[in-house]
């Protein structure tokens, strides 16, 4: 199965990167500029794509983020501390981003005669992010039927949907992938800030998988109260 895999550089899309091309084709990474204030990503998914010795497309979507205001991510607005389980984070939401990254991700797929786009969507974005469910990816790959109809045949690949992050960091490990070489922190400083909703469930991934993180956080065990785990250890 010839796939894009959308990538952002974080461990779980770099995961899904390092999977795809164990058990399919990897034809190419796609990223996506949207005007992020965390944009240094980008350089870990040009990274991956290096590594794994395919083409990296970075689409521009900067005037589009622009207008997709109201956003941690894009705006001048406090990323919150906390686990994603917490109402604060919604504020991290850049409305419809999956939707339209993915529709042009699509249309790279049938350009190119790929089979499959596969995003690193998971069971822990389903909370916060509306165009991360099941529900949204089922419904957005049948309208990608009904919109290449005659012309490609893509469909959706999302092996982590119903899944949690400690799952994709068990199943990147399997496929050797460089975990400390992706990036997730939404604050995008010198190393992960280790508060921020992603970094929290990034830290607290790798502890329920029993894997040694290998990340370098700024408060490494700010995780601990957001999560309320307890104890000194690594890993389980």
């Amino acid at each position: 199965m010839k796939t894009i895999v959308i990538c952002s550089g974080g461990m779980d899309s770099v995961s899904l990167a390092y999977l795809v091309a164990e058990q399919h084709e990897l034809t190419r990474l796609v990223s996506f500029d949207y005007g992020q204030r965390h944009r240094k990503e980008l350089d870990f998914a040009a990274l991956a794509a290096k590594r794994l010795r395919v083409p990296h497309d970075i689409i521009d979507m900067r005037g589009i983020g622009a207008s997709l205001t109201g956003s941690a991510l894009t705006d001048d607005i406090d990323v919150p501390d906390g686990h994603y389980a917490e109402e604060t984070m919604k504020v991290t939401v850049v409305p419809n981003r999956n939707a339209i990254m993915l529709s042009v991700a699509f249309g790279v797929a049938a350009a190119n005669g790929d089979d499959a786009v596969a995003t690193a969507v998971h069971g822990g974005d389903h909370f916060i992010y509306p165009d991360c469910r099941p529900a949204f990816t089922e419904a957005f790959n049948t309208m990608q039927q009904a919109a290449l109809d005659g012309y490609a045949e893509v469909k959706l690949y999302t092996p982590f949907v119903h899944r949690s992050k400690a799952d994709i960091a068990v199943e990147g490990a399997k496929v050797n992938t460089p975990f400390a070489e992706t990036w997730s922190c939404y604050k995008g400083g010198a190393d992960h800030c280790g508060r921020c909703g992603t970094c929290v469930e990034r830290r607290e991934a790798f502890h329920l998988a029993g894997l040694t993180d290998p990340t370098t956080y700024e408060d490494p065990d700010f995780w601990r109260c957001a999560t309320g785990v307890t104890g000194t250890e690594e890993t389980l």
